[in-house]
């Protein structure tokens, strides 16, 4: 095959799997100052909905053209020439072509997937005639997160382990504990990870939530979304280099304050910035390695427990003694966070069937790593609740198996911290990245290292844990919940709305229940937020609003400087429309488009 076949071949062939029906001519070569004003008007016609075939250099790469060729080979092609038409189909007489045609023609259209089954191309929503926007091509060489890595980065998302549920003891009683572990996850687990399952494979892509809200209530709410859950993302990850030196100071006691301990929080939290920096591939075989070991001390303590364990134990309930407060924050706490991986979507390796299993094998894994050690450590020693207190695993490791197993608890625990402040800082800058990718912060936050990692986003949220590391722990989870009740009261609006008004949308997974059955379920974990809300102290709620009011004023403020040419927004062509508008917007922006 000549040069001039090698080269012209493939665009041929990839017009054809466009379904272009026209004769496939080379495009001309720009001239140097026109700025190739074809691509430009193409850009301009991808980013209205219209769907445009890509051209020769747009777009593909080596990998494509090369595919291309062999396929071409392999149909046996004859052409020489890509300008030549391909011979017009005659009628078909026989009645085995005349089925084919048929069937052809009747073909369901991609992205069409029937419930729980995977899509492989995100389409977008469909525009108002009912025709969806044209696939997207996503690189393969940023697809590179697998089930196992991703199960683990939801379960440090949501858990880390049974670390920090002592207070549930404390608080209300082994019974009310038990109860508590297991009632939760069916009342917010469950649900709020088959939203997550639903939207994340409906939008893949790594602005997660923010895309959602924005779709279903606009680009002023979907930045609203998208402030609240960094900022809560952030508190929630300046607990983690305090925690972890908390879990050291008892052997190293220049770390409980000072320099020493200021200079620990910057150095510890500047290595793991480091591991987000060099990919989620890194971070997700990270996060494999921390949990096998921070899960495997819990393991041999419930073996050593059995001897000793009194099932009687787990009934101690007193309901005139309990912390209503100190115990539903500590279920919340111990099992939210389960839509922050929706924020990594757009690097997940076939997002739509790996997604939802995902959370499936995650929800399984938390709720029986807490259950666990629960039941083994109020089982088989005398219920003391003054004792149940953050840290007490540890002294229930060295009770029922000694020293050597309280050391590996304490292990277990610090490095329990390093995996959720990784999983949560990638989940954190990501967010920032797919926000950028969609206009409604500067272009710079969409910049990505030469590891494909979004160096901005990691700094920024670096940064933010930095300035709050110095709050007291207490302080940090009761502002980082109100946050977050705020937040998934935006997701439930957004996820209902979608239902209703988007039906014909493709969801590669899509929750079994119809739009009645989806708001009755969201009733339950609906209330527990306002109960939530209901039982923070006044400090929190001032502290909370006031960084609520923030984000209603940064938006247009954003959009000021956009308008003004101070700094750079743009849009990647590459998405596809989700029903989004790029007009100004403004507090007194209606709820949908």
């Amino acid at each position: 095959m000549g040069d001039d076949v090698r080269s012209e071949v493939p665009l041929a062939v990839l017009q054809d799997r466009q379904g272009s029906t026209s004769t496939a001519t080379p495009r001309p070569a720009a001239d140097a100052g026109s700025g190739d004003t074809g691509q430009q008007e193409r850009k301009k016609r991808r980013r209205s909905g219209a769907k445009v075939p890509r051209t020769m250099g747009e777009g593909y790469t080596q990998s494509e053209v090369l595919l291309a060729v062999l396929h071409d080979h392999q149909q046996g092609s004859t052409a020489t020439s890509p300008a030549t038409p391909p011979p017009p189909v005659e009628a078909a007489s026989d009645t085995g072509q005349q089925e084919k045609l048929a069937a052809e023609n009747t073909a369901p259209a991609a992205g069409t997937a029937a419930m729980g089954e995977c899509s492989t191309e995100y389409r977008g929503l469909p525009d108002a005639n009912g025709e969806d926007a044209g696939s997207v091509p996503v690189p393969a060489a940023l697809r590179k997160v697998s089930i196992v890595p991703l199960v683990f980065l939801i379960f440090y998302e949501v858990s880390g382990g049974p670390f920090g549920i002592e207070d549930s003891v404390g608080a209300a009683g082994p019974l009310l504990a038990i109860v508590g572990f297991l009632a939760l996850p069916v009342i917010w687990s469950i649900p709020e990870a088959l939203i997550t399952a639903e939207l994340g494979t409906m939008f893949p892509e790594n602005g997660g939530y923010v895309v959602w809200v924005a779709s279903a209530l606009g680009p002023y709410w979907g930045f609203q979304q998208g402030w609240v859950k960094w900022l809560s993302g952030v508190i929630d990850n300046a607990l983690y280099p305090v925690l972890f030196l908390d879990y050291l100071k008892s052997a190293v006691p220049a770390l409980g304050g000072g320099p020493p301990r200021t200079f620990a929080v910057l150095g510890l939290t500047a290595v793991l910035t480091m591991l987000n920096y060099r990919g989620l591939t890194v971070v997700g075989w990270v996060a494999i390695c921390l949990g096998v070991f921070s899960i495997l001390p819990f393991f041999v303590m419930g073996l050593i427990s059995l001897p000793r364990l009194r099932p009687a134990r787990w009934l101690v309930v007193d309901l005139h003694n309990v912390d209503w407060n100190l115990y539903l924050n500590t279920l919340f706490w111990n099992l939210n966070y389960w839509d922050s991986i929706s924020t990594l979507s757009g690097e997940v390796e076939n997002p739509g069937k790996t997604l939802p299993k995902a959370l499936l094998y995650a929800v399984i894994f938390v709720v029986v790593g807490y259950l666990y050690p629960l039941l083994a450590g109020t089982g088989a020693v005398p219920l003391d609740r003054g004792q149940w207190s953050d840290g007490y695993f540890s002294d229930l490791a060295k009770l029922l198996g000694g020293a050597w197993l309280m050391w590996w608890v304490q292990a277990a625990a610090a490095l329990s911290n390093m995996g959720m402040f990784v999983a949560e800082m990638s989940s954190d800058s990501y967010q920032l990245l797919g926000m950028a990718e969609r206009g409604m912060l500067p272009a710079f936050f969409a910049r990505r290292s030469r590891h494909g990692t979004p160096l901005v986003g990691i700094l920024f949220s670096a940064s933010g844990v930095l300035l709050l590391s110095s709050l007291s722990f207490q302080e940090i989870v009761a502002a980082e919940n109100f946050l977050y009740c705020f937040g998934m009261l935006l997701e439930f609006i957004a996820f209902v709305l979608l239902r209703v008004r988007r039906p014909d949308a493709p969801r590669p997974y899509r929750v079994p229940l119809g739009t009645a059955g989806c708001v009755a379920m969201l009733v339950p974990p609906t209330a527990l937020i306002v109960v939530v809300l209901a039982l923070s102290t006044l400090k929190v709620a001032l502290v909370s609003l006031g960084a609520v009011a923030v984000g209603l004023v940064l938006q247009p403020a954003l959009r000021f400087v956009e308008k003004k040419g101070l700094l750079r927004f743009a849009v990647n062509s590459d998405l596809p429309d989700i029903g989004v508008g790029r007009s100004p917007a403004s507090a007194e922006e209606p709820l949908a488009p």
